[in-house]
């Protein structure tokens, strides 16, 4: 990650610039932990690892096919 930044933290920084920008974060944390607050910000979605390819890839594609 750039300059120490956390991937939420670029996420954020990158969505600043460009609201439209869609994002999947992942974590080894539970959703719990690490996607408690990402429920709430518009854009962001959250896919706990590890996971499959097919499972990443139906993510991508519902992301991409939802609006916000």
């Amino acid at each position: 990650m750039p300059q120490g930044m956390s991937g939420l933290e670029l996420a954020e920084k990158l969505q600043s610039e460009k609201p439209q920008l869609k994002v999947l974060y992942t974590s080894g944390y539970s959703a719990e932990i690490a996607g408690q607050d990402l429920a709430l910000r518009e854009g962001f979605d959250f896919l706990q690892k590890p996971y499959s390819p097919q499972k990443l890839l139906k993510a991508v594609r519902d992301r991409l096919d939802r609006a916000g």
